[in-house]
Order: structure tokens, then C-alpha cells, then sequence
């Protein structure tokens, strides 16, 4: 009876603190800044607020943005499985030093990225001077807006894959080779299922990285409206022009396609979680 009224002691000391201050950050930090972008566009009429979103200028940047990523976190998936498994399955020289590589466009400044972009693939540059007499131009191109989103996509993709690839189990190559099947169809029916929901999960992660690139890619785009004016650029115009309103729309677009970023990716890593509890 005189333990009747007593609370067993929690299991994780502090959890209360914790999680109010877990709260707190993520509303201060996350959420209010949010919600208030959403009040923003909200406070529009809804004539005035379709009519930014679904503008000729604002259209054509929706297709270039989210077009450009799409290719370009293709490329990073399928390049970035080719880098992931040879770093995983090869021991070369300087395979520490590409390693160390890979994640150098997260510590590298967007703009420097441009500038760099810039200076190798414009018509004076040192590819592009070769490129622009077969008719091939990069920069102030659709091409090279593809080319900055997948150089700032690609460690996203293979820092996914890699774990996943260290994973598979070899054991069970090494049976399906003893049996008598080709390496192909080791790679099609064990490895490409057991790297899948990571391979999945680093594209979409490419992919909404992509979407809100800014930096990297108005130095080499020529932000020409219409043509290669990407929608972040859009925002900071309307900004630029006082018509916060009307970058709080663009804004709410571009927060809505990033949720929606977000869900497809934590569903994917639950897919991939319960892949791997029924494999092992």
C-alpha cells in the first residue's frame, strides 16, 4: 500500500526535460519560422495567390528546378552506386583520398561551386572551350544547371549507399556463384534488393537537396527568365522587389514539395528497415 501512490522511476533519466526542450527547439527553430511563411501567403487573396504560382515565369521554373533535379539525381544514382561500390569492394591507391572527396561539396560554399563550374564549362573555360565547337554549350544552359545539382548531389547518394553495400552479405554470393549463377544475376536478384531502399533513399534526398539549390547554380545558369531561371532565384527576385507576399507563395510551393520530399524518404527507410529484418 505505500508504494500505491508512487511512480515507477523511468527507465531514461531526464526524458521529461529532454523531450520539453526537444519541443521547444524544433517550434523555435523549425516550426515558427514555418508557420510564419505560411501566414504570410496566407494573408494573399486567393486569386492573387494562384495567379504567382501558376504565372508563365513561375511555371517555367517549376520545370527547370524540379526537371534538372530529377536528371540530376538520376546521374547521381547511378554514378554514385559505381562510387559507393568501389570504394566498398576495392582497395586501390588513393582510395582513401577519393573517400575523403566525396564529401567535399558539403564543406565547399555553393558559390564557390558555381564560380568553379563557371570558370571549367563557359565558352572560354577549360572543357567548355572544347564543348562549344561541337555544339555543345554547358554553361548559361540547362546542362549546366544539371551539371551544379548533381556536383552538390552526389555524397548524398554514395554516404547512403555505402553502409548498405558494406552490408550485403558475401556469403551469399559466394553460394549463388557455387550453384552456378552468373555474376549478373548475383547483382539482379541479391544486391540490387538489399541496396535498393538506400539506393532509393539517396535519390530522393539528391533530389529534394536539388530542388533548393541556390548558390551553386545562379553563377552558371545565366538566370534568364524563362529559360534558366530556377524558382529559388524566383523568391529572392520577388524579394528583391518587395513583393514578400509573393515570394511567401513561391515559398509555400516549394515547402510543399519538400514535406512531401521528407514523408517519401522516412517511408522508404521503413521499407528498407523491415527488407532487412525479413532478410535476416
Amino acid at each position: 500500500m505505500k508504494n500505491a501512490g508512487r511512480r515507477e522511476p523511468n527507465v531514461i533519466p531526464g526524458f521529461g526535460i529532454t523531450l520539453g526542450f526537444t519541443t521547444f527547439f524544433l517550434c523555435a527553430i523549425v516550426l515558427l519560422p514555418l508557420s510564419a511563411l505560411v501566414l504570410k501567403a496566407a494573408g494573399m487573396d486567393f486569386a492573387r495567390f494562384m495567379d504567382v504560382i501558376t504565372s508563365p515565369r513561375a511555371i517555367a521554373s517549376y520545370k527547370l528546378s524540379f526537371g534538372a533535379s530529377m536528371v540530376a539525381a538520376g546521374v547521381n544514382m547511378v554514378f554514385g552506386f559505381a562510387i559507393a561500390w568501389s570504394l566498398v569492394r576495392y582497395d586501390f591507391p588513393g582510395r582513401k583520398f577519393v573517400d575523403a572527396i566525396i564529401d567535399m561539396p558539403f564543406a565547399l560554399p555553393t558559390a564557390v561551386s558555381g564560380i568553379a563550374l563557371t570558370t571549367v564549362f563557359a565558352g572560354n573555360g577549360w572543357i567548355g572551350q572544347y564543348l562549344e565547337p561541337l555544339g555543345i554549350q554547358v554553361a548559361y544552359n540547362w546542362i549546366g544547371i544539371t551539371v551544379a545539382l548533381t556536383l552538390i548531389g552526389m555524397p548524398f547518394v554514395v554516404r547512403t549507399v555505402q553502409p548498405a553495400l558494406a552490408e550485403v552479405q558475401r556469403d551469399l554470393e559466394d553460394a549463388a556463384e557455387t550453384l552456378g549463377a552468373g555474376r549478373f544475376y548475383v547483382f539482379r536478384r541479391i544486391i540490387v534488393p538489399t541496396v535498393l531502399p538506400a539506393l532509393l533513399t539517396g535519390f530522393t534526398l539528391a533530389f529534394a537537396r536539388a530542388v533548393g539549390e541556390y548558390g551553386s547554380v545562379i553563377f552558371i545558369a545565366g538566370n534568364m527568365p524563362m529559360k534558366t531561371e530556377i524558382t529559388p532565384l524566383l523568391i529572392v527576385i520577388r524579394l528583391e522587389e518587395f513583393d514578400y507576399a509573393g515570394a511567401a507563395a513561391l515559398g509555400c510551393v516549394m515547402l510543399a514539395i519538400s514535406f512531401v520530399m521528407l514523408l517519401a524518404i522516412n517511408l522508404l527507410q521503413v521499407w528498407g528497415r523491415k527488407r532487412m529484418m525479413v532478410s535476416r
